[in-house]
């Protein structure tokens, strides 16, 4: 595997975990694994450079999960204040000579490595855009989303939870869309009964 020495994973993983009624979402198994470390190895197995690992709620439990992985990790102090902060502090922790970061969300069981190659290897063919993001096959982009160098500042100023729709919606003509074959890039898992729906219809699949 060749390794992209420009890229870097920033992986989400702060949130509380607060609709799941004492369970925590990123420690749910997929696959035999927790779901973070589920996460944690599609980016690691990436052609990416490096992945900075964000924690702030149960930072302890979760860093225990991915002993091992080569990762480098961003405490997210003010993470109760939504996403923006945990983009913040991925985007202060990322090595000076990065071309370009990919935001990975923790509570996507569905993210592969070949769509986060995917994002890579698209955003190499430059076009001229330099956000890069996966359009599900039912319509709707999802994530993960790839922003080049240019928005790091923006990045940076990020606040509340609306995570970088906003940076978005600023460079609509920086967007490269890349169509995918499911609607994996939509599932994020947040209480107890998305789980259980999500486990029924992996059931069915098998």
């Amino acid at each position: 595997m060749t390794i992209h020495n420009r890229i870097a994973v920033i992986l989400l993983a702060a949130g509380a975990s607060s609709r799941m009624r004492g369970r925590d979402k990123l420690l749910e198994k997929v696959q035999g694994l927790p779901l973070l470390r589920h996460v944690a190895n599609a980016a690691h197995n990436s052609v990416a450079k490096e992945m900075i690992v964000v924690l702030g709620a149960q930072a302890d439990a979760r860093q225990k999960v991915l002993d091992a992985l080569p990762v480098r990790y961003a405490l997210n102090k003010d993470w109760e204040t939504g996403m923006g902060s945990s983009i913040r502090s991925g985007i202060a922790d990322v090595s000076t000579d990065t071309d370009a970061v990919l935001i990975l969300l923790g509570d996507m069981p569905e993210v592969s490595t070949s769509l986060i190659d995917a994002l890579i290897t698209a955003f190499d063919s430059q076009q001229g855009k330099d956000i890069v993001r996966p359009i599900s096959a039912s319509g709707p982009f999802g994530n993960p989303i790839l922003f080049g160098k240019r928005h790091f500042p923006a990045l940076m100023a990020l606040t509340g939870d609306s995570g970088a729709k906003p940076i978005i919606a600023a460079h609509s003509n920086s967007v490269l869309d890349i169509p995918t074959q499911s609607d994996g890039v939509l599932i994020d898992l947040d209480t107890p009964e998305a789980w259980a729906a999500w486990r029924a219809g992996q059931e069915k699949v098998v």
